[in-house]
């Protein structure tokens, strides 16, 4: 997410950004009828990303959750999951036997907020435009499958695919897919600013300082037409520069919820000490963590330095020591709570070692101790990080083989310094744009692939992956996805570390926790309300 950054909580906090702002409004606990909701979020405006709520442009899991509130999309998943169902749409269907022509059919009477109506043609334009304006750090891999987007009248969409892909109404249930308007959104550069307007269940106003957002105001819209289900008028979504501060809020009942990202600290001692008045909700998580790799960086340019790096983690200490029982180890790029997952890593490596590490790197000539800096971000993936490479540089130096330094970065300049390949190795986190092995694979080995990275599998992207998405039903791609899984691990151009637990804490009296966050960390506001 992307992303997702897209992408990731061990808890539903563990892995987002965090806003050095101020934070709680005394809002929701004292009577305006707002429920007011905490993050530490971030949302700064700067030369480098002077739009980061434009759905052309932004690509990161804070980002979305305010896009998915106010910017309507022709399907969505519904409550729970499962597979997507129609929202501004009245019907979707692919209507050829290869799944590559899919026909949409609006609602009748859609609207935007401002009243003016939404038709074919502004579904188009939506799409067309993220197409067109190819954000380097943008959501356009999604869409890129498609050839032409055709319109017949007022209400009728037909998207033309250029290769099968039986995830695409996934892909349209996703913000990048959402439908926006020609008169406040430019057609071929971002809409700067904080400012989102759309056809969706709110309204939002945005309250900046500094060229920051420290509270976004969703008010119901009376003119949604769609298939949610708005259980209250009115949401302050506050931001928090930390965890601490967010859960000071929570216990002062300055906000009614805490979100991303409360501390693994925070959700363990509330499993140990529960609070009378306040509510911790246990949610599967589908977010991962993990180094990436530039592999034309003459450092880790040779696959046997990073297959070294792969047989040394100890994935069950950086779980058990840096995140308790907010996360557990991962052997894959797929989680295991997702159909076709695989344990690659460990098929390959085995435990811990560092006898067949030094193997390795022996046999293939590589000189040691392999000296180079691994990058981390400050601000983005929760307070834990540090701690979690401070554990990595420990194994990987531990055992002679290797001289790392650590490095970390406050995600507006690491998440650019990365894409532009600064960086030889550095950790990420990944929050699934959709619940399908096909978002844990083809977002990291496909062309235009969400780290810019410059490793190719030509077996992954030209056989693979197109196979994989030829398949009606996920659970027959399953050998494939394995194939994909095993690359990986004998390439590692990624080395999978964790994946996480959610977690969200509530105050007495509010209903719906359990469906404003779905596994894919997606805050799903409308689902909130009071008993």
């Amino acid at each position: 997410m992307n992303r997702k950054t897209l992408v990731l909580p061990a808890v539903v906090g563990l892995l987002a950004p965090v806003l050095a702002a101020c934070g709680a409004s005394d809002g929701g606990s004292d009577g305006n009828g707002a429920i007011v909701v905490g993050t530490t979020d971030q949302f700064v405006a700067s030369e480098e990303a002077p739009a980061p709520l434009d759905p052309a442009i932004g690509y990161e899991a804070g980002v979305w959750n305010v896009l998915r509130q106010t910017v309507q999309t022709l399907m969505h998943v519904p409550r729970g999951g499962g597979l997507p169902v129609p929202e501004a749409a009245e019907s979707c269907t692919f209507t050829d036997t290869a799944n590559e022509s899919y026909r949409c059919k609006l609602r009748a009477g859609l609207e935007f907020a401002d009243g003016s109506a939404v038709t074919a043609e502004d579904v188009k334009y939506s799409i067309d435009r993220v197409i067109r304006i190819k954000s380097t750090n943008g959501p356009v891999s999604l869409l890129n499958n498609i050839d032409t987007v055709e319109t017949k009248g007022d209400r009728e969409v037909i998207f033309h695919l250029r290769t099968s892909d039986a995830t695409f109404p996934y892909k349209l249930s996703t913000p990048p897919a959402g439908i926006v308007q020609k008169a406040k959104y430019p057609a071929t550069s971002a809409r700067d600013g904080f400012q989102v307007d759309g056809s969706g269940p709110y309204t939002m106003k945005p309250e900046v300082k500094n060229d920051q957002v420290v509270k976004v105001v969703f008010t119901k819209n009376p003119r949604y037409k769609g298939d949610l289900k708005v259980m209250n008028d009115k949401v302050e979504l506050d931001l928090f520069p930390d965890a601490t501060a967010m859960g000071k809020a929570l216990d002062e009942k300055k906000i009614d919820m805490m979100t991303r990202t409360m501390s693994p600290k925070q959700a363990q001692q509330m499993l140990e000490k529960p609070k009378d008045d306040v509510k911790l909700t246990e949610m599967p998580g589908l977010a991962i963590s993990y180094l990436g790799f530039d592999t034309e960086d003459p450092a880790v340019k040779n696959k046997a330095v990073r297959q070294a790096m792969a047989q040394i983690i100890d994935r069950g200490q950086i779980a058990s020591e840096v995140y308790g029982t907010t996360a557990e180890p991962l052997y894959s790029l797929i989680p295991s709570s997702i159909t076709g997952h695989t344990n690659s890593f460990f098929n390959k490596y085995g435990e811990p070692s560092a006898t067949k590490a030094a193997a390795i790197l022996k046999d293939a000539g590589i000189h040691t101790p392999v000296k180079f800096t691994l990058h981390y971000t400050t601000d983005h993936y929760g307070e834990a990080t540090a701690a979690e490479f401070r554990t990595l540089k420990k194994q990987f130096n531990g055992t002679g083989l290797f001289d790392i330094s650590v490095e970390g970065t406050p995600w507006a300049k690491y998440r650019p310094a990365e894409v532009r390949g600064d960086y030889a190795a550095y950790g990420m986190g990944w929050f699934p744009d959709f619940p399908d092995p096909d978002n844990y694979t083809a977002p990291f080995l496909d062309k235009d692939n969400f780290l810019n990275s410059p490793y190719r599998s030509t077996l992954a992207q030209q056989t693979l992956i197109p196979q994989s998405r030829r398949e009606d039903d996920r659970s027959a791609a399953t050998k494939t996805f394995q194939q994909l899984q095993d690359i990986v691990a004998e390439d590692v151009p990624v080395l999978p570390v964790w994946q996480g637990k959610q977690y969200v804490a509530s105050r007495e009296g509010l209903t719906g926790v359990e469906w404003a966050v779905n596994s894919s960390a997606d805050l799903q506001l409308w689902e909130l309300g009071r008993s």
